[in-house]
């Protein structure tokens, strides 16, 4: 499996479930959020348009997702806000399918383009690294199942502070005209309705 067949499996809507250790405390906080994940075409003008942002040649790139999310966490104060959106566009190395630059309109930590880095490992496991101007975010994620995916993160901070989180994210079955809910080949045109949400980190 290559990286874009792992955003096509990810197409649709999560509800994620995370636990986020604050090493310097000693603490644990819990959050949850929704996600919205929708797979582009390597010619869909947000992905054109992502690579141009990079200056990098759009014919590149094998495709991308659009991602939106939304959620909570248990220490937020009033005027934190955990919702907002993405655009991705995945650009392999010439010589390996497996791995590249992941280019983001704007990071998950810092509200600037960005690119990082992404391979897959041989459990078919998509792990992501990005460098941020204050901080380094190394993610991971992996398939239990087609309907439940996990996450692990650590994000060291330069000036030391650092955190490890897990989540876990489950598929949200939406249901059709009929009542029935629809298959997981189906995520993909559900992924094409309103956008809705995720978390503070990842995708």
């Amino acid at each position: 499996m290559d990286a874009m067949e792992f955003f096509r499996r990810s197409a649709g809507k999560w509800r994620s479930q995370r636990t986020t250790h604050h090493l310097a405390f000693r603490r644990a906080e819990l959050g949850d959020s929704e996600i919205q994940v929708e797979t582009l075409d390597k010619d869909h003008p947000q992905v054109v348009g992502i690579c141009e942002l990079h200056q990098i040649d759009p014919q590149r790139a094998v495709g991308g997702a659009f991602v939106s999310w939304a959620g909570s966490m248990e220490w937020d104060q009033n005027d934190e806000n955990h919702s907002g959106s993405t655009v991705f566009a995945l650009v392999p190395e010439e010589d390996n399918p497996k791995a590249g630059k992941l280019l983001r309109e704007r990071g998950y930590a810092e509200i600037v383009p960005v690119a990082g880095l992404y391979e897959m490992d041989d459990e078919e496991g998509l792990i992501l690294v990005t460098e941020y101007e204050t901080m380094s975010v190394v993610e991971r994620f992996w398939f239990a199942s087609p309907d439940l995916r996990l996450r692990t993160s650590t994000v060291t901070r330069f000036g030391g502070f650092s955190t490890a989180s897990f989540c876990s994210e489950s598929r949200i079955q939406v249901e059709s005209h009929s009542g029935s809910s629809d298959s997981p080949s189906d995520s993909d045109k559900n992924a094409r309705t309103t956008p809705q949400f995720q978390s503070a980190f990842g995708w």
